[in-house]
C-alpha cells in the first residue's frame, strides 16, 4: 500500500496529463542523442538510489559473490547506470530464458510490501481508468530506468484511450545493446508481472530500429511464440556478445 500511496503523490506532481520528463538528459537539446550516438545523462541521488537498490536486489537473488577486492557491499548511491547494467550482464549469464525472467520477477516482489499485489487489484481493477492512471504514473515514476518518456492515445478492444506510454530512446537497450536483455529482463518480466500478479494487462513493443518503445496498459501480451519481438537477431553494431550468424538473438532461444 506504501508503494501504490507514493505513486500517486508522484502521479498528483506530475502536472498535465501527457507531458514528458527530460529525466536529467545532459545532452544540449535536452531530448536523447540520435541512433548511433549514446545519450548523457546526469543522475542524481534520487536515480542513484533507485539504480543501487535495483542492483543489490539483482545480485542477491542472482546468487553473486564479492569480488576478493571488495571489503564491503557498496551503498545505494554508489551505483551508476553502468554498473546496474553490468549486473543485469551477470544475471543473463549462463542462465535460460525462463530463469532470467524468474530473477526479475523475484526482485519486483521484494520491493513491494507484503499484500501489495492484492491491493493492486483492489485499487486498480482491470478498466481504463486504472490503464490510463497506470500510463500515467509510468513517465515519471520510470524515467531513471528507461529515459524520457510520454502517454499517447492508443486503441484497446476497439476503444481509444491514453493507456500508452511511448519511450522515446530506451535507456535500458541504449546501454545494454542487447536484444535478449531487453525481452528477458525487461519486456516480458514486466508484461508478466502486471499481467498475472497485479492484474492489469499490459503490453510491451520495442523498436529495435530506433530503440523507441510503446507501453499499453489494458492490452493482453501476446503468447510469446507470437510476439515479433521474440524473434529479432542481435544487434551486431552494438552488442559486445553478439553472434551475427544467428538469425535470432540466442538468448531468445534458449
Amino acid at each position: 500500500m506504501a508503494a501504490i500511496t507514493s505513486l500517486q503523490a508522484i502521479h498528483l506532481k506530475l502536472g498535465r496529463r501527457g507531458s514528458s520528463i527530460r529525466c536529467g538528459i545532459a545532452e544540449p537539446s535536452g531530448v536523447p542523442a540520435p541512433i548511433g550516438q549514446k545519450t548523457r545523462y546526469k543522475d542524481g541521488l534520487p536515480e542513484r538510489v533507485f539504480m543501487g537498490l535495483f542492483a543489490r536486489k539483482m545480485d542477491k537473488f542472482g546468487g553473486f559473490k564479492k569480488k576478493k577486492n571488495e571489503t564491503k557491499e557498496r551503498e545505494f548511491w554508489e551505483y551508476d547506470y553502468e554498473s546496474f547494467v553490468e549486473v543485469s550482464k551477470g544475471v543473463m549469464q549462463g542462465r535460460s530464458r525462463a530463469q532470467q525472467q524468474e530473477v526479475v520477477r523475484e526482485v519486483l516482489l521484494s520491493m513491494l510490501p507484503p499484500g501489495a499485489p492484492e491491493q493492486f487489484r483492489k485499487l486498480f481493477p482491470p478498466t481504463k481508468w486504472a490503464a490510463e492512471f497506470n500510463a500515467a504514473l509510468t513517465v515519471p515514476f520510470f524515467h531513471w530506468l528507461v529515459g524520457p518518456s510520454e502517454v499517447i492515445e492508443v486503441e484497446v478492444n476497439g476503444v481509444k484511450q491514453r493507456s500508452g506510454v511511448r519511450i522515446k530512446k530506451c535507456r535500458y537497450l541504449e546501454n545494454s545493446g542487447c536484444v535478449g536483455m531487453c525481452v528477458n529482463m525487461c519486456k516480458i518480466p514486466t508484461q508478466d508481472f502486471f499481467t498475472n500478479e497485479f492484474g492489469l494487462p499490459l503490453t510491451m513493443n520495442p523498436n529495435f530500429e530506433d530503440m523507441s518503445c510503446e507501453m499499453i496498459y489494458g492490452q493482453v501480451p501476446p503468447a510469446f511464440e507470437e510476439d515479433p519481438a521474440t524473434k529479432q537477431p542481435c544487434l551486431a553494431d552494438i552488442c559486445s556478445i553478439a553472434n551475427p550468424s544467428s538469425p535470432v538473438c540466442p538468448k531468445l532461444q534458449a
